[in-house]
């Protein structure tokens, strides 16, 4: 029988009175040690614990001192979910270098701009990560470099297939881990005390983006652990919780929210290289896991699944389910169908490490649904300008900037201990985005409601006017959501020339379900003013959403795709309904 959630708070406050102002090196040595035995990554195949992690860190962080990496050396990680990426990335952290964790579905053109403007001097790479061979591109982009003038990528350590020269200038995995032998311990520990640094840059994490160059987002060690502390307190995290996810280790959300939150308490993290949700269940069953982190299509796809009643997921209790929203029967079926006692969303961002808020244990549904949560308790590791607190959040005007009253809707802005002081190397947008006293913009709309808990309320880009009248796809989307066809749906506006711009919905329907678009629109006709009905619905098939690499829809990639389904229309029908 698992505690109270007050129970297993005042154990995690007992066991971290004081915050130890640490590295990510030096955190991880300390919990390796006191959970020694403890498993800590899960795979299908094999169980590493705590001790065996520390150990294969420790020679992998020499092989990198033999390799030529300095303090403050960017390493880059191409790398799917595998053990080889949590052993390498805490390497990287024990040597004083930074890690630039690259997403496995980036194409030629992207990884060429971001090995570039990251100033990456190394590269880690799986031959094939996400289902594409990484290995000919990247030969072909370190060729480029050579010729564009001194080779700033110095190597490329490969893992998953035999390199020679066919293959492009690689070393294997195996003869990079040979290299260890050459350090002596002793050598090792005077790296990582020179590296006792806790408010250096120790990752650059690149945004998506729906517009412009990505950005390399600049984060330090004191600002992930204080973010993952945060976690463990918030979602009152017992001893040895075991965690389940099948999200990108190069994702915040897996990283933080996942694997370093549950090292405050000796957990387990159950991992798997792709999404695939009969084996996602099988893994769930056999390690037993209690928690499951997830976006809404994974938890959709694990509901939606025909054999999911042939597992026992007895073991499992919660859920953090975020960065995007899920409709109330998703929700519903979560708790009724996996027996779950425990529900969570959150928000936050890249630029605040991962989240900053999360609904609270215990909440009804309905509020999970309605809001993103609350500012998350930060125990210890808060500051007494922001209450105890790692963040403080506030409204504005996304036009002006001005502040707006208590419960108005504006763009929301947060600042903290736990907030980037910037993009690297570009101070024009890092201007543009933290003003002098580090307010940073999210670019996304929301209210702060008479109890501290935020309304998100879509992209303030995503905004769309109707007549002049504004209008929030979130919106929309809640009340299209609530009929009983549809799965998932998502929101745009797009231009229209009798009222500027018109909305655009984009519908999944439940396995075996039948809807039309007079159906939708009828459902709105009383549940929304006119101007916010959509006037184009389109149905989508589960499988062809355009979908980022961490499982959000892309919304701009939709308002693509219904510009051009608008195109098509012939005069007679231009401004009719769809």
């Amino acid at each position: 029988m698992v505690s109270s959630p007050e129970e297993r708070r005042r154990l995690i406050h007992e066991r971290f009175p004081v915050w130890p102002r640490r590295t990510l090196g030096a955190h991880m040595r300390d919990m390796c040690r006191r959970f020694s035995d403890r498993p800590f990554i899960m795979t299908a195949d094999r169980v590493y614990s705590y001790g065996e992690i520390w150990d294969l860190a420790r020679d992998t962080a020499k092989a990198l001192i033999a390799l030529g990496v300095r303090r403050r050396d960017h390493v880059a990680l191409l790398m799917a979910n595998e053990p080889e990426y949590v052993f390498l990335k805490l390497a990287v952290a024990m040597v004083g270098a930074v890690a630039v964790p690259l997403n496995t579905l980036l194409r030629e053109e992207e990884l060429d701009y971001m090995l570039r403007q990251s100033d990456s001097r190394w590269l880690f790479m799986h031959w094939t990560a996400a289902g594409i061979e990484h290995g000919p591109v990247v030969a072909r982009i370190r060729e480029r470099m050579a010729k564009d003038g001194p080779n700033q990528l110095q190597q490329v350590i490969c893992i998953g297939r035999n390199t020679g020269a066919a293959d492009g200038p690689f070393l294997d995995w195996r003869g990079f881990l040979a290299l260890s032998s050459g350090v002596a311990d002793a050598a090792l520990e005077e790296r990582m005390r020179q590296s006792e640094y806790p408010d250096e840059v120790s990752d650059i994490i690149y945004t998506s983006g729906t517009t412009g160059l990505p950005k390399g987002v600049m984060l330090t060690h004191d600002m992930f652990l204080r973010c993952a502390f945060s976690t463990t307190l918030s979602r009152a995290f017992e001893d040895g919780r075991r965690v389940f996810t099948p999200l990108p280790y190069y994702h915040v959300f897996a990283y933080v929210e996942g694997l370093l939150a549950i090292s405050f308490v000796g957990g387990a993290m159950i991992s798997m290289p792709q999404f695939h949700p009969r084996q996602a269940l099988a893994l769930m069953e056999t390690h037993r896991a209690t928690d499951f982190l997830c976006v809404p299509s994974m938890l959709v796809a694990i509901l939606n699944h025909p054999d999911r009643g042939r597992f026992d997921l007895g073991a499992l209790r919660a859920l953090m389910c975020a960065a995007a929203p899920a409709p109330v029967p998703v929700w519903e079926r979560a708790v009724r169908e996996l027996g779950l006692e425990e529900i969570c969303t959150g928000y936050g961002g890249t630029e605040a490490v991962a989240s900053t808020v999360h609904t609270e244990v215990g909440d009804p549904i309905e509020t999970v649904v309605t809001r993103v949560g609350r500012i998350k308790p930060a125990g210890c590791t808060g500051l007494p300008e922001f209450g105890g607190a790692n963040v403080q959040y506030k409204v504005v005007d996304p036009f002006t900037g001005e502040d707006l009253p208590e419960g108005a809707i504006g763009e929301l802005t947060v600042r903290g201990n736990t907030v980037t002081r910037g993009y690297y190397n570009k101070p024009a947008e890092t201007a543009a985005a933290i003003d002098k006293d580090g307010w940073f913009r999210t670019g996304d709309l929301g209210r702060i409601d008479e109890n501290g808990y935020i309304q998100f309320l879509g992209r303030s880009k995503e905004m769309y006017k109707v007549s002049g009248e504004n209008v929030s796809p979130k919106e929309v989307e809640d009340v299209i959501s609530r009929h009983p066809a549809v799965n998932q749906v998502h929101v745009v506006g797009v231009p229209d020339p009798l009222t500027t711009e018109a909305g655009a919905a984009f519908i999944e329907l439940k396995p075996g379900a039948s809807c039309t678009r007079r159906d939708i629109v009828s459902w709105c006709q009383n549940r929304l003013a006119k101007f916010k009905i959509p006037r184009h619905v389109w149905f989508v098939d589960p499988g062809n959403w355009p979908m980022t690499g961490t499982g959000k829809i892309q919304k701009f990639k939709l308002q693509e795709i219904a510009r051009e389904r608008l195109v098509q229309h012939t005069s007679a029908r231009e401004g009719q309904p769809e």
